[in-house]
């Protein structure tokens, strides 16, 4: 995320040979920024000054707005600009520092979000020398807010509501399945309450990531997590054949308890995508001195490139990119989130891989 600046404007009036020095190796500086803008008390109707870097914010060349503020203005959101407006005018006349959020729409229609701060500067007696504006450009973290919030809704709401009517519906059964049914009816109950758990555990993702605190990883035992998510998918599956190459690394890994939610989604992945009469996963492992790749390889269609990336929401960073679905969005957020990688391969002779790079616990 790159920090953008602007307005700067100062309100004090008299100012001395070293002041002018230290302005213009100020304006030396924020020249190389984007979207810094200087105006004086003296004229708050024109810019001072005003970055190369504007235009890349806002979309408008300096030169348009230059000789008049209110111009500035009209480029905010039409529902932020009275608040917008309110904020600038009472940092001025109270002399507080103030933190606002607000959007900017820029002449091709496309809408920024920007986290402004105004701070008040004084000199060595007290007095206020300057207001100095910050805006930085949150447009992508507002983005991924709003799709964590659908996700959120979606899975919360929706998964959750209908998992409670299919297990309502299983309870009902109960007395009216043999021995054998049992069997597999308390696996349904088993897979079911499984997948209500796991709503729960997003939820709390989701209000990490959305909260301002990094998400928190932990030394998470890779063996355990890859053993049940595979048994699970067997038993949701048993039209597949689930193949282990090697035995599970007993390695620990830095995640949470989301990561079942990356292999159970790449595992379902491998199946319900797949075309083969009979779909064929194997599973194999590499721990590495500082890393374990886990590969996740199946006998379906494959993914041609141009998808490989959209095929997580790469190309778009987002739940709207092309392909994207919301299983396989959140497995590459919940990796990148731990610090790991993930991508496709082509499979031999016909297939994908998903593998997984993951960073051992220290």
């Amino acid at each position: 995320m790159l920090t953008r600046i602007y307005p700067v404007w100062a309100t004090g009036s008299g100012m001395s040979t070293e002041s002018l020095g230290q302005r213009r190796d100020f304006r030396s500086l924020v020249d190389e920024l984007d979207g810094v803008a200087l105006w004086t008390a003296s004229e708050p109707g024109e810019f001072e000054y005003i970055s190369a870097g504007f235009e890349e914010i806002w979309g408008i060349p300096s030169d348009e707005i230059k000789d008049d503020v209110s111009k500035l203005i009209e480029t905010i959101h039409p529902d932020d600009r009275d608040r917008v407006r309110e904020n600038i005018e009472e940092s001025t006349r109270e002399l507080r520092d103030t933190e606002y959020e607000g959007r900017i729409v820029r002449p091709d229609g496309s809408v920024r979000w920007t986290l402004n701060r105004q701070v008040i500067l004084r000199d060595e007696a007290g007095n206020v020398s300057e207001i100095v504006g910050i805006s930085t450009d949150i447009t992508d973290q507002k983005r991924r807010e709003q799709e964590l919030e659908l996700l959120n809704r979606i899975v919360r709401h929706d998964i959750r509501n209908d998992m409670a009517v299919v297990l309502g519906w299983a309870e009902m059964l109960e007395d009216h399945v043999d021995d054998e049914g049992r069997e597999y009816l308390q696996k349904i109950l088993a897979s079911g309450e499984h997948v209500v758990e796991l709503t729960e555990v997003a939820r709390e993702y989701v209000e990490t990531i959305v909260s301002d605190e990094a998400l928190t990883v932990e030394p998470v035992p890779l063996r355990s997590v890859l053993e049940t998510e595979l048994s699970l998918r067997e038993e949701s599956f048993p039209e597949a054949e689930f193949v282990l190459e090697n035995s599970p690394p007993d390695v620990e890994v830095a995640a949470n308890s989301m990561l079942s939610s990356v292999f159970r989604n790449l595992l379902n992945n491998a199946v319900q995508h797949n075309d083969a009469d009979t779909p064929h996963i194997e599973v194999s492992y590499e721990v590495r001195d500082d890393e374990v790749e886990v590969r996740i390889a199946d006998n379906g269609p494959g993914i041609p490139d141009d998808h490989k990336d959209t095929v997580f929401g790469k190309g778009e960073r987002g739940l709207g990119s092309p392909g994207t679905g919301i299983g396989l969005y959140l497995v590459d957020t919940l990796v990148s989130e731990y610090g790991g990688e993930i991508w496709v391969e082509d499979n031999t002779p016909t297939g994908a891989v998903f593998v997984v790079q993951l960073p051992l616990a220290e």
